[in-house]
């Protein structure tokens, strides 16, 4: 953690500025320490870099292991392509020029892919995670001087309303318990005139049916027999490339087809781990950016992939309208 994160960060309780205790350095970083709130006195510690606002990863454990697992497969910087990077802007729409000097909150940080190419663009990122996959993102990117991280919860996020220019969750509402009162979280967090974009799974057609069903047993079984099982989906790949059979079992029993093997384990174990999979129609989640304030919403290809601009606060609005 860097001292200048407390410029943004607030107690998540009662959103008062807190004051830092470093025990431990390296460099500009505390790596050991504590944050106190000297109005409700609440204290969060500092562990390996990261500001703790949660003690556990509650309903998000399996992300804390799979990032910690499979750190570096989706890092730009690591992997030698552009995938992450094309996907924020297939997410967002946003050009490099809209990062430059831009306060971003990536809500869901897992292992800092999304956050990497912010922070490359010139943006002061604030990343959260639910899970420990802050400490894969802090060895990742978490000394990078424009990255700051924290251990919280998306439904009491250590920022006070109106803090941030841009803010985007990619794959990560629908993971929550209520996708809804996350959006809200997160799109209070956004500046009059910032913008926000997300990425939702969708519940289009019939595709889903069977994966909801074999849900109910994955989602019961240990991550790490999970990790084994989930490794079949690398040399299934081959079988599921031919032209019939394998769509017939992509629709039976889905995996990922992605080339590279690792990225293809780590995705199917992704799909089939978490607790909360959600799924949504576009009309829904065009209707939480209008409840929310924002305009100029726009859809991109893909489910569900949207953003918009918030024109103000929605009590602003709320107040306007009673008048």
């Amino acid at each position: 953690m860097k001292r200048n994160a407390l410029n943004v960060l607030v107690c998540p309780v009662c959103k008062s500025s807190l004051l830092l205790t470093a025990d431990e350095h390296e460099g500009p970083e505390v790596i050991t320490g504590r944050l106190h709130c000297a109005r409700c006195d609440s204290a969060y510690p500092i562990v390996r870099g990261v500001p703790r606002f949660v003690a556990t990863g509650s309903y998000a454990t399996s992300f804390g292991r799979q990032w910690n697992w499979f750190r570096t497969v989706q890092l730009d910087s690591k992997n030698g392509t552009d995938a992450s990077e094309r996907a924020l802007r297939a997410v967002t729409g946003w050009q490099d020029s809209d990062y430059a000097g831009a306060l971003v909150l990536d809500a869901g940080v897992g292992a800092g892919r999304f956050a990497e190419c912010a922070a490359r663009k010139g943006a002061e990122v604030f990343g959260i995670d639910l899970s420990a996959a802050t400490d894969a993102a802090y060895i990742n990117i978490g000394r990078l001087e424009n990255v700051h991280l924290a251990q919280a919860d998306i439904w009491a996020m250590p920022f006070r309303e109106g803090t941030f220019d841009l803010a985007y969750s990619i794959g990560v509402l629908h993971h929550t318990p209520d996708p809804r009162v996350a959006f809200d979280k997160v799109a209070a967090a956004v500046k009059t005139g910032g913008s926000l974009a997300v990425y939702l799974y969708d519940r289009h057609g019939p595709d889903h049916v069977f994966t909801d069903f074999w849900r109910r047993i994955t989602t019961r079984l240990p991550h790490a027999l999970m990790a084994v099982v989930t490794l079949l989906a690398i040399p299934l790949y081959f079988l599921y490339r031919l032209p019939i059979l394998g769509k017939l079992l992509h629709f039976v029993l889905p995996i990922s087809m992605e080339p590279d093997w690792r990225w293809r384990w780590l995705d199917t174990f992704d799909w089939y781990t978490p607790k909360y999979q959600w799924k949504f129609l576009y009309p829904e989640v065009f209707r939480w950016f209008r409840e929310n304030s924002f305009r100029d919403v726009e859809i991109f290809d893909g489910p569900i992939r949207m953003s918009g601009v918030k024109t103000c606060h929605p009590e602003v609005l709320a107040a306007a309208r009673r008048a």
